[in-house]
């Protein structure tokens, strides 16, 4: 079954708050960035991911099965990744304290989304057997 809306929106955050936190707090180790500016990154990506996929909703809709191939939800990081930069270099996530390195950003970004991305298309299919059935709902 193709991802509902409301399926997408569910498993995004369901996500993020879980292999994204856990990947999160890993990489935060090895990077020049406290831990809090890292889960306020995090909890940023988790709005603007929302409003990502009412956007990427509305694009589906021209296509005729209504679903991205692969392909384009893995090249989806690169105008989510640079929102979140500009986002970040202009002041506008909230509470995270002074400049964040690019470098350590495009580390901590990179390594999350993919592992997300990469446990979306895998592993959740089996921790979750029924989550395709229901259209990516959890609730």
């Amino acid at each position: 079954m193709i991802p509902t809306l409301a399926g997408r929106l569910q498993t995004r955050l369901f996500v993020l708050a879980t292999v994204g936190a856990a990947l999160t707090a890993l990489v935060t180790l090895l990077l020049p960035m406290s831990f809090r500016d890292a889960y306020l990154v995090l909890l940023a990506v988790a709005v603007a991911g929302v409003g990502w996929e009412l956007l990427y909703h509305l694009l589906m809709q021209f296509r005729w099965d209504k679903d991205w191939p692969t392909m384009f939800g893995l090249l989806t990081i690169v105008p989510e990744g640079l929102l979140m930069w500009v986002l970040l270099e202009a002041g506008l996530v909230p509470g995270v304290r002074g400049p964040v390195s690019g470098w350590a950003f495009a580390v901590m970004f990179g390594v999350v989304w993919l592992g997300q991305w990469l446990f979306v298309n895998g592993p959740i299919r089996v921790f979750f057997v029924k989550w395709r059935l229901r259209g990516g709902r959890f609730l």
